[in-house]
């Protein structure tokens, strides 16, 4: 399948808006922490020496056992006792506004298009809906072990052949966000996604 590498004149010829300088470096950075933090569940618990289940009666007396100073079997330096400083559930979710967001799209998409890493296609499509034609189109195009596609849409039998290969994910203009852009080596995009994605980095 004919391939061709999307340049800066041909994404601005495509009205895709690009970031030619070095700013929103950290606008990035902070688009990526946030959808990250988004994702954890902030679910760890742990039990405190007053949670823990257990007698609070001193163990022995303080002097003349010979032992080193204890108190209660629930404290956190013994087996069985209560966490010190332990996880308690939380929220760790970050908030980003749509225009920061709008801006770190811009900033990773240009990046990776002067880095050479963006390819363009006419279309993609696996009609048979099997793996090893899934692998051998998308070798056809570009050989990476972590390969980005991007379209309009895709069709069910696409899908299917693509679900099984880990290193491609399969992507609609509309879906793809900053972090996509960052943990693909290749990205390839179908004519078609060139119109939603100059109007998500206008």
């Amino acid at each position: 399948m004919a391939s061709s590498v999307l340049t800066l004149e041909t994404a601005k010829a495509a009205n895709i808006s690009v970031v030619e300088n070095g700013r929103y470096t950290q606008t990035v950075h902070d688009v990526v922490v946030a959808m990250r933090a988004n994702r954890r569940s902030g679910t760890a618990c742990t039990k405190t020496r007053g949670e823990v289940r257990g007698s609070n009666k001193k163990l022995y007396r303080q002097k003349g056992t010979g032992n080193a100073r204890a108190g209660e079997r629930r404290s956190p330096t013994r087996v069985g006792g209560g966490v010190a400083h332990g996880p308690k559930p939380r929220d760790y979710s970050k908030k980003v506004s749509k225009k920061t967001k709008r801006i770190a799209f811009r900033k990773a998409f240009s990046e990776r298009i002067k880095m050479t890493d963006v390819l363009t296609i006419p279309g993609f499509s696996v009609p048979d809906g099997k793996t090893k034609s899934f692998v051998a189109a998308v070798s056809a195009i570009v050989s990476s072990p972590k390969i980005l596609i991007i379209a309009a849409a895709f069709d069910e039998a696409t899908y299917l052949a693509g679900r099984n290969f880990a290193g491609c994910l399969l992507m609609t203009a509309n879906e793809v966000n900053t972090e996509h852009l960052l943990n693909y080596r290749k990205i390839i995009v179908t004519a078609d996604a060139l119109e939603t994605l100059s109007r998500r980095t206008a």
